[in-house]
């Protein structure tokens, strides 16, 4: 029987760093929220985006794009892992045994669903719909896989230059954008799928070793920064992807996406004192360490839970309002409180597959590990692009200039998987 949240809360030793927690199940609930408020589906089951119905709300992305906060938390904590664990094989184990089991399950069960669903001609309307979507938040999981992988040699680099590594990330994306958009270099700009998001990341490892020191700096030059490109340059308003739009801040990341960051960044850590006042309260702590304990499970099955409820209300006939209108706005309490009881049942079906379990100290080979994180890593950002419509049909997409298709993006991340539990997997 596991150690419950209470029992947890209450051994929590004084030295942790409490707020680290509360940030990053609080940027994984407001992704999840910002998911099923932006969903606009429609009557003949098609799934649009709020923001581009009501241009307007792309403004409030600026607060609360968030996944810049969990990258920056995840610098922080994989800081301190790999102190304490500095053998890369152990390290990458260590890390990512409670993000690609949850994540297997999760591919395993909707790719089942997939092939009955296609096996069947079951696969229209907003089934269909979901057989693209539910796979596409997995670009968040490959891109930590890739923070994980180089983690160890950026933070090398972090404790000889502190701010001179950061800096020449930054320069890095800075660099990647003037190829793209002044030189138009073909395929130049997802390097900044490395660069941004890696920078981001270097954030939390300065926030690890007590270097920022002026966070109101940070996020001013962020937020004015973000503001000039977006002014002045050829970079859109909106901090998420948004349909058809010629360029995107999120996919590949630009310059104004790593300027949101350090803005948020910084804004966070100006709040660094109430939020560390708040989560000492113990109603408050035993909440934060719940929530961890399922965030990722919550994180993997939240879109299938909207599209879940969307599906049973097409199912039963009722009215869907018209996206962004007075209707529509009166749903979405009712919609969203439906989505997290759907959520809750889910996560309560699949939580024990995030469960930490043992794992050991012993190294293993770092080659076979280094070797496993990137199939997986490969394999879950294929599997994001791809999603399961198409299965039978052989239906591929573009993973930077190679195509890839779902059956080779699973059979990728599964090798992966594998490979870097190998060593643990061979003892008894």
């Amino acid at each position: 029987m596991g150690i419950s949240a209470r029992e947890l809360a209450a051994a929590t030793p004084a030295s942790r760093d409490r707020y680290i927690d509360l940030l990053r199940v609080a940027s994984l609930a407001v992704v999840v929220l910002g998911h099923w408020l932006m969903a606009a589906v429609t009557e003949d089951g098609q799934v649009g985006n709020l923001l581009a119905v009501v241009p307007e709300l792309q403004l409030v992305t600026w607060v609360f794009q968030v996944m810049p906060v969990f990258f920056f938390v995840g610098g922080f904590s994989h800081a301190l892992a790999h102190r304490s664990r500095p053998a890369y094989a152990s390290f990458l184990r260590a890390r990512l045994q409670r993000l690609l089991r949850p994540t297997m399950v999760f591919v395993g069960v909707w790719g089942a669903a997939a092939l009955v669903l296609q096996l069947a001609g079951a696969d229209g309307g907003l089934a269909g719909v979901a057989l693209r979507l539910v796979t596409q938040p997995l670009w968040f999981i490959g891109i930590y896989l890739a923070m994980v992988a180089f983690t160890p040699p950026l933070l090398r680099l972090h404790e000889r230059w502190g701010w001179g590594a950061f800096g020449a990330l930054a320069g890095g994306a800075v660099a990647v954008d003037v190829l793209r958009f002044a030189a138009d270099v073909p395929f130049v700009e997802f390097l900044n799928f490395a660069f941004v998001w890696l920078a981001v990341h270097q954030l939390g490892f300065l926030r690890a070793d007590g270097m920022i020191r002026r966070p109101a700096l940070l996020a001013g030059a962020g937020l004015v920064g973000a503001a000039a490109l977006v002014a002045l340059g050829p970079y859109p308003l909106s901090m998420v992807g948004m349909p058809g739009e010629k360029v995107s801040n999120m996919a590949p990341p630009t310059l104004a996406l790593l300027c949101h960051g350090l803005w948020l960044v910084g804004a966070v850590e100006l709040l660094r004192g109430p939020g560390a006042r708040f989560v000492a309260r113990a109603g408050v702590w035993r909440a934060v360490v719940a929530a961890n304990g399922i965030a990722m499970t919550a994180f993997l099955w939240h879109l299938t839970a909207m599209l879940g409820v969307y599906g049973a209300m097409l199912g039963l006939g009722l009215e869907l309002p018209a996206p962004a209108s007075g209707a529509w706005w009166a749903q979405v309490p009712l919609r969203m409180a439906a989505a997290a009881a759907v959520t809750a049942l889910l996560v309560a079906a699949f939580r024990r597959f995030e469960a930490p379990g043992r794992v050991r100290r012993e190294g293993g080979a770092a080659p076979f590990a280094a070797l496993g994180v990137t199939l997986a890593l490969f394999g879950i950002l294929g599997l994001s692009m791809t999603g399961f419509a198409g299965l039978l049909t052989g239906h591929s997409a573009t993973l930077i200039a190679v195509p890839v298709t779902a059956p080779v993006a699973v059979a990728l991340t599964l090798a992966g998987w594998l490979l870097v539990d190998r060593p643990a997997a061979r003892r008894r």
